[in-house]
């Protein structure tokens, strides 16, 4: 009983602390410790910005644009925000609204009547509200393929959509879904009649002065970051992925100066510095949960004081000791941040960074906490012990794959009698060619999609992708089957990860 005494003493100690502060020592606190998860994750950098009761309270950078170079980050320094494009998407719709262009509850046929779901009555049913709130059916990351570094147009894209099968019923289950957010933005198009950059350039970006925002990583301006990540445990510089193609999905550069504007907007219910963007109405329907998140047991013992989590338009929500979270997280080769509302408290926070290490977590829960003045935590030491369980828990999973192969067993057939064409109704085509003396995979929508083939036993290959290819998969496989003329007939890509299902795929021989 002493022991817990003792404990809870101290929890209120800290609290109390923790509460006691001013915010010139919150800020303090904040940059000292983003110093040490600089130093813990040796980069290459991120950057900070801090919004309190309606004023840019903290904005900083750390760390390098480019591994190798000198240029530091600084507030001004330009990121891909990846997903948090999304709450512009639905920032946009509700500007319609206002207008009465359209309504949350207009069926999307009414704007695009060959768009059509698996299912017809669910395309006869579909909403503009469902497009933007994860609850369509279709399973997290459901076709991401099809945008993710490939060269498809978004009118392909979802001319494709019908041919992804749901895995819940609708508007039953939560269902990560960029696609719909692709749907979201051809329906700003048609009822707007401008483009979707044009709209978001003209509604939100100028009016908010986000001068150094744009739509595609062909716009970017000078003083853009380098985006990097680990391959075989060596951190390396990549190419900037190009996702025009999910763009209202995914697509925004942005600083955490520009950023700290659109925080300010949201915070402000859709006003900025006397300009109303768009009405508090449509601002506190956006921020309203439409579908409840299950909380996990796990979740929880992390979290004890999270009894929620929802789906709201274009963003998250949650409880966090006792104040309403709005949040929303971006993720792309190289690129990791985080878009953090907190009204009760009137604050909100930005973090960019251009590599795919934790920091950015990290730095958004330890802001988080501080800001809410919740009892001291290290969230970087958690963070180092996860990223050690999870090495561990590779390299584990490599020494069964090792164990579980078959030795000495050669393929069926010759290499050059795997090569030829496999076609998918949801891709299209990927190739195999015999060179140099080994198989080599092509994706044909997807140009820098080269892997080697290497044979692992039977008629299982071990895919060996390129450097060409940013995304950092683990191992995976390709598994070609033999018809009964003695010939391949189609082929199984077994590519585990956790953002493009490959399951969802189903190449077959077409020549």
């Amino acid at each position: 009983m002493k022991r817990y005494l003792v404990l809870f003493s101290l929890f209120v100690v800290l609290s109390l602390s923790a509460a006691g502060q001013t915010l010139d020592e919150k800020i303090r606190e904040i940059d000292s410790y983003a110093a040490t998860v600089a130093e813990t994750w040796k980069g290459p950098g991120m950057a900070i910005a801090i919004v309190k009761d309606d004023r840019v309270v903290f904005a900083k950078g750390y760390g390098s644009r480019e591994l190798g170079k000198a240029e530091p980050i600084n507030p001004d320094t330009v990121f891909a925000i990846a997903s948090n494009s999304k709450a512009f998407t639905t920032a946009a719709l509700a500007i319609l609204v206002d207008e009465k262009k359209l309504s949350w509850d207009d069926k999307v046929s009414k704007y695009l009547p060959d768009f059509k779901l698996y299912d017809p009555w669910v395309t006869s049913e579909l909403t503009v509200r469902d497009l933007v709130t994860h609850r369509v059916g279709l399973d997290t990351f459901s076709g991401d393929l099809l945008w993710y570094e490939a060269n498809f147009t978004p009118d392909e894209i979802l001319s494709r959509i019908r041919y992804l099968k749901p895995v819940s019923s609708f508007r039953t289950r939560y269902g990560y879904q960029n696609l719909m957010f692709i749907a979201a933005g051809k329906v700003i198009e048609k009822a707007s009649g401008k483009t979707w950059c044009g709209f978001i350039t003209e509604r939100i970006l100028q009016p908010l002065g986000m001068n150094r925002t744009s739509c595609s990583i062909k716009d970017l301006p000078d003083n853009a970051a380098m985006p990097h990540n680990e391959s075989g445990g060596t951190l390396r510089v990549l190419h900037r992925g190009n996702v025009d193609s999910g763009y209202s999905a995914a697509a925004l550069n942005s600083s955490v100066n520009d950023l700290s504007k659109w925080v300010r907007t949201q915070l402000g219910k859709g006003k900025f510095e006397g300009k109303q963007i768009f009405s508090e109405a449509v601002a506190w329907q956006m921020h309203q949960p439409y579908l409840a998140q299950q909380v996990s047991e796990q979740a929880w013992r992390g979290n004890p004081t999270r009894h929620f989590s929802g789906v709201a338009m274009g963003w998250f929500v949650y409880d966090y000791h006792g104040r309403k979270v709005i949040n929303h997280s971006g993720g792309l080769d190289g690129m990791l941040s985080y878009t953090v509302l907190i009204p009760e408290e009137n604050t909100g926070f930005v973090v960019l960074s251009n590599s795919e290490y934790p920091a950015f977590a990290v730095m958004m829960s330890k802001i988080r906490d501080v800001m809410v003045n919740a009892p001291k935590r290290d969230w970087n030491a958690e963070a180092v012990q996860q990223a050690n369980a999870r090495k561990t828990a590779a390299a584990e999973q490599i020494s069964k794959d090792d164990a579980a192969r078959a030795a000495n067993k050669k393929p069926t057939l010759t290499l050059s009698e795997y090569a030829g064409t496999y076609s998918d109704d949801l891709y299209g085509a990927i190739n195999i060619a015999e060179e140099s003396g080994r198989l080599v995979m092509r994706f044909s929508r997807s140009p820098n999609f080269v892997a080697d083939l290497e044979h692992w036993h039977y008629d299982t290959f071990l895919i060996k992708w390129r450097p060409s290819v940013a995304y950092n998969f683990p191992r995976g496989w390709v598994t070609f089957t033999i018809g009964r003329d003695g010939k391949t007939d189609e082929m199984k890509i077994d590519q585990p990860n956790n953002d493009f299902w490959f399951y969802e795929l189903s190449p077959k021989r077409v020549r």
